[in-house]
């Protein structure tokens, strides 16, 4: 079989570590923490080098973002918490942030992430940084400042 290179775009941080794991197993665009890598449609995803869902914020942020990736995360009162808002703005991170009410379940994560995949996906390719809100209805922008 002739494998290609997979071009990772989204990385699924590791408090939706069970949605990572489904969406990975399904494409070869996004990892989690911890993916051993993966062969999806004929591309090689490589391991993530996040090796572990341990790794703390302030540590993967920067990596995650000097990639380009977009970071799916669960919004668990991502407003008040000053430093993760700090670290997307200061390392020109792409954040949407799954609205804690719609994603308690990976059932929920699930369905927000496919409701809403279309612009998720649009996030991609725009330019950092940023953080959205993701609800099953909605997309809403984070103040950064």
């Amino acid at each position: 079989m002739n494998l290609r290179a997979a071009q990772v775009r989204i990385y699924v941080d590791a408090d939706l570590l069970g949605l990572g794991k489904i969406l990975a197993s399904l494409r070869n665009d996004v990892t989690y923490p911890g993916d051993p890598g993966a062969v999806i449609h004929k591309r090689q995803r490589a391991p993530c080098p996040i090796a572990s869902p341990d790794v703390l914020d302030t540590d993967w942020i920067p990596q995650v973002a000097a990639r380009g990736w977009l970071i799916i995360t669960r919004d668990s009162m991502i407003i008040q918490n000053r430093n993760e808002i700090a670290a997307v703005r200061d390392n020109k991170a792409k954040m949407a942030a799954l609205n804690q009410r719609d994603a308690q379940t990976k059932w929920g994560q699930l369905e927000v992430f496919m409701t809403q995949w279309r612009r998720i996906e649009t996030l991609t390719s725009e330019p950092g940084p940023f953080i959205w809100r993701v609800s099953r209805t909605a997309i809403t922008s984070i103040a950064l400042d």
